[in-house]
């Protein structure tokens, strides 16, 4: 995000949000207004999320980002747009409800949804899709771990993952979510894992085995740094942009060409 750019931060004492406001300070940016759901009066400049929507009129933002909870994320969004302010959120967990109240807030305001602001985790993508294409008959296990406060799961990112293997497969898969007892394995299926341990920022491997063979695509985030200035990169785009609903993965290529 360009220097001199004013940013508002919600979930700002969260992992992602604290991330958040530091990557915002090496690069020069003003925070105009921190909330969290549960500020602590002795945090100094971090606001109660009731004064989100007066914040935003007496500060001004240039735009808004967002790591919180998909209840919380919908009431932000929704209040952003009415005010005329981008939003970039990166929680994840919506129902279709949820997710259906952020593309209609897109329509007055741009909007910008990302299950992992890694450009990393696009260029998996990418890998995992060919791959797919390429070894059609092979069998598919995802395997994602998380630290252990981490809520949903699968994490948006394995969510994100599986989706694209269904598009190349050309047909949606059934999904078993861990094996116990007796479980065979059934044609066309994909194991689905979720570990939650420690404080691992985040791991996603996709395994694809037959024919004598594995392939195991992976990536690891060492730091939330690396998804904290992913989301600045998308607010610097957002800016620029007419209302309307965007998604991470479809901006990531063009943030890689500006670097260029």
């Amino acid at each position: 995000m360009s220097e001199g750019r004013r940013i508002g931060v919600t979930g700002a004492t969260g992992r992602m949000g604290q991330a958040v406001r530091d990557a915002a300070e090496e690069r020069g940016l003003t925070v105009a207004f921190a909330v969290n759901r549960d500020a602590d009066p002795q945090l100094e400049n971090v606001e109660p999320a009731r004064r989100f929507e007066t914040l935003l009129t007496e500060t001004e933002p240039d735009a808004i980002i967002d790591f919180t909870g998909p209840e919380s994320a919908v009431e932000y969004v929704t209040l952003a747009a009415e005010a005329g302010v981008p939003i970039v959120t990166g929680t994840t967990g919506f129902d279709d409800e949820q997710r259906a109240a952020l593309e209609a807030a897109g329509e007055e305001s741009p909007v910008l949804l990302g299950a992992n602001f890694a450009r990393g985790v696009q260029a998996l993508i990418d890998a995992v899709t060919a791959a797919v294409g390429s070894l059609s008959e092979y069998d598919i296990e995802l395997t994602e771990t998380h630290h252990n406060g981490k809520r949903d799961a699968p994490s948006g990112t394995a969510s994100l993952i599986l989706d694209r293997i269904d598009e190349a497969r050309g047909e949606p898969a059934a999904r078993v979510h861990g094996r116990e007892g007796e479980a065979p394995r059934e044609a066309g299926e994909i194991g689905v894992h979720a570990r939650r341990a420690g404080d691992i920022t985040g791991e996603h491997e996709v395994l694809l085995a037959g024919n004598r063979e594995t392939l195991s695509l992976t990536h690891r985030a060492g730091s939330r740094s690396v998804f904290a200035e992913g989301a600045l990169d998308a607010a610097s785009w957002l800016v620029d942009q007419e209302p309307g609903f965007y998604r991470f993965a479809a901006i990531a290529a063009k943030l890689s060409e500006t670097d260029q």
